[in-house]
């Protein structure tokens, strides 16, 4: 049955009990099996559980697709983003759990029953890509090697993942950063660092990764969105991170500049114009971080 997109507040249900979304852009080729090997799974564990897929404007018919397979669905007239596609699952949902996962093939199915069990310790669990069988493109092993590393410096934790789109998330999680969310491909990287920099407990478990069914829609354009949105969340939660190193590579060029202007005997515009700016920065971060603390008791 394909319903309208409504939004409702009911009760929360028993605690093991998940509800799984599913985002979908023309996937209609495969839909039904990833569907059937998701209820299968499910059917194996001891949780009360729901699949709801948010059809995101498809024009090849997975919506029909995905009805055809017992499941619910959501209809999207227009193509919003995956991100605007899993905030209206979440919406749509009720139990206390919400496991997302695609519906390209790409995350095995198999692997969720152990992150249903790492939710008695965490708020999330992430099903990190570093299992024995990866199957990322080649071309996009750098790009990701550096978003990664890059995250877990500005969050100071290790994160094995920051864009996994397999993981298990307490709804209370989502919903203190709903606000925060975008509606792009970011959703995912945007609540690990949300999650990572105010001290949720997050689980990763290592999972095996596919080659994908169908055409990717990640473009290259992306990495530098990712590489911003990275900027823009840990300057938001932590900024100390960012702007101490910033100031700190401005005095030292300023310093290093001024003590060759003493040997010199001058003193130039550009070593002041270094320190200053380094005060500035610092200033500035520490404003930033005043504000941010400020936000997080309200």
């Amino acid at each position: 049955m394909i319903e309208s997109l409504v939004e409702t507040i009911t009760p929360r249900p028993a605690p093991k009990a998940v509800s799984i979304v599913v985002p979908a852009f023309n996937e209609a080729a495969h839909i039904v099996s990833e569907l059937e090997a998701l209820a299968a799974t499910m059917r194996s564990t001891d949780w009360e559980w729901e699949i709801l897929v948010v059809d995101d404007g498809s024009t090849d018919g997975t919506a029909e697709a995905a009805a055809s397979a017992g499941v619910r669905v959501l209809r999207r007239e227009q193509n919003r983003g995956y991100g605007a596609s899993l905030k209206a699952g979440v919406r749509a949902t009720i139990h206390p759990w919400i496991l997302i996962t695609d519906a390209d093939g790409t995350y095995p199915t198999e692997a969720i029953p152990a992150l249903l069990d790492a939710t008695a310790s965490a708020d999330m669990v992430v099903g990190a890509r570093t299992g024995s069988s990866v199957r990322i493109p080649l071309i996009r092993r750098p790009a990701k090697t550096f978003l990664r590393m890059l995250a877990s410096y500005l969050a100071n934790r290790s994160l094995p993942d920051i864009n996994s789109g397999l993981r298990i998330m307490h709804r209370e999680l989502i919903e203190k950063y709903f606000h925060l969310l975008p509606d792009g491909f970011s959703f995912t990287t945007t609540i690990t660092l949300a999650a990572a920099c105010n001290a949720h407990p997050v689980q990763y478990q290592p999972i095996d990764y596919r080659a994908r069914l169908g055409s990717s829609k990640i473009r290259p354009r992306h990495a530098f969105d990712f590489t911003l949105l990275v900027f823009r969340v840990i300057v938001f939660f932590n900024p100390l991170r960012v702007f101490i190193p910033l100031g700190a590579i401005l005095a030292t060029a300023g310093a290093a500049k001024f003590i060759f202007d003493l040997t010199r005997d001058n003193l130039s515009e550009s070593a002041v114009l270094g320190l200053l700016g380094a005060m500035i920065i610092w200033a500035v971060g520490l404003l930033a971080d005043q504000n941010a603390r400020a936000a997080m008791q309200r």
